[in-house]
C-alpha cells in the first residue's frame, strides 16, 4: 500500500526556517518523482518542487529558487524540503505527492510539476507570520 506522511510543518516568523518531511512507503523511490505542491487558502494548488527519486534531479519554481532546496534519502525512502528565508506568502499547506518517472521522464525535470501525480499525503500547515 502506498503511503505518503508529512511532516515538520508549523509556526514561523518572517524570515525563518523550516524543514518538512516526506516518509513514503509501499514502494520504492527509486522508480518515481516527488513532487512538493502547496495551497494557500482561497488559492488554487502550486507546485514548488520535484526531485528524481534514482538520479536527485530536481526542478524549481522561480519564487522559490534560492530559498528552498529538495533532497532525498534513498536509505530512508524519504524526500525533504528545506525551506529558508521564509515570508507570509509562502503560508501553505503543503503536500507531497509521487509521480511515475518511468513514464513521463524524457531527459529533463523541466515540467515535472506538471506530470500526473498519483499518490498524495495528506499535508502539513505552514505559517509565517509575526
Amino acid at each position: 500500500q502506498v503511503q505518503l506522511v508529512e511532516s515538520g510543518g508549523g509556526l514561523v516568523q518572517p524570515g525563518g526556517s523550516l524543514r518538512l518531511s516526506c516518509v513514503a512507503s509501499g514502494f520504492n523511490l527509486d522508480y518515481y518523482v516527488i513532487g512538493w505542491f502547496r495551497q494557500a487558502p482561497g488559492k488554487e494548488r502550486e507546485g514548488v518542487s520535484c526531485i528524481g527519486g534514482f538520479d536527485g534531479g530536481t526542478y524549481y519554481q522561480d519564487f522559490v529558487k534560492g530559498r528552498f532546496t529538495i533532497s532525498r534519502d534513498r536509505a530512508k525512502n524519504t524526500v525533504y524540503l528545506q525551506m529558508n528565508s521564509l515570508n507570509p506568502e509562502d503560508t501553505a499547506v503543503y503536500y507531497c505527492a509521487l509521480a511515475d518517472r518511468q513514464r513521463f521522464y524524457s531527459g529533463s525535470y523541466n515540467h515535472c510539476l506538471g506530470w500526473p501525480y498519483d499518490y498524495w499525503g495528506q499535508g502539513t500547515q505552514v505559517t509565517v507570520s509575526s
